[in-house]
């Protein structure tokens, strides 16, 4: 089987191919990474509506002009590939990219509102492509924690997952772990052992997500150590 099969880059590979299939695999494409193209392009200096604009435009272009023909999974990083797309794109952009209102030639009715959408700005003496790695990681994070939610759905453990979703990610004291055991009548251990269980699996699906961005091992190195420095969290 095609080591790229479920990965990001199987998404790109049939994005390059034709008919509807690819549209799909596109539109999967530009809708999963929109926040971190928005945030770089954000970084960059453009005020909100540009930048909007511009990510609209950047997607269009993938889409309609076929940017991602040279994509080549054994290059490794996905984000790498993206990150300098996105670069390439703002230097060769033209009057009409730049016109381009938002909608005009692509429709994103689909896209659900990212929950990082309003934390994606820069933030005193970021770089754009710091802004980039940390919408990037957020992207990252959130798709984890998704899968982890649907996990605690199936599992029928849905309520306590949304009791807990707050400390997956920050760590609880001792008056959280009281609030949640009184909420849902359980002992404060059985509380504690159940973050514990929900942190090592979020990490489990972290590394996940990030397996589907790398080529390999070495790349995924990279792209694990790159996520903890965007998050500022050992939680990886």
């Amino acid at each position: 089987m095609n080591r790229f099969n479920t990965t990001r880059w199987s998404l790109v590979l049939r994005a390059q191919s034709s008919g509807g299939d690819a549209r799909s695999a596109l539109e999967t494409l530009c809708r999963t990474y929109r926040p971190p193209v928005l945030a770089y392009i954000r970084g960059r200096g453009y005020s909100s509506d540009v930048a909007e604009d511009l990510t609209q435009s950047f997607f269009a272009q993938f889409l309609e002009r076929v940017g991602h023909a040279d994509a080549d999974p054994a290059r490794g990083r996905f984000r790498a590939f993206l990150l300098t797309a996105i670069k390439r794109f703002l230097i060769n952009a033209t009057a009409e990219a730049h016109a381009l209102k938002r909608g005009g030639r692509i429709h994103f009715e689909s896209i659900d509102s990212s929950p990082h959408d309003a934390e994606i700005v820069p933030a005193g003496s970021e770089s754009p492509e710091q802004v980039f790695e940390r919408a990037w990681a957020l992207v990252v994070l959130d798709a984890a924690l998704r899968r982890l939610r649907e996990e605690a759905r199936v599992a029928d453990k849905r309520e306590l997952f949304d009791h807990l979703r707050g400390f997956l990610t920050e760590t609880p004291d001792e008056a959280d772990y009281t609030r949640v055991a009184a909420a849902m009548n359980l002992r404060r251990n059985t509380v504690a052992v159940a973050v514990h269980r929900l942190r090592h699996r979020l990490r489990e699906l972290v590394h996940e997500e990030l397996a589907h961005t790398a080529a390999g091992g070495e790349e995924f190195e990279v792209e694990l150590r790159e996520l903890r420095t965007a998050l500022g969290s050992g939680m990886t």
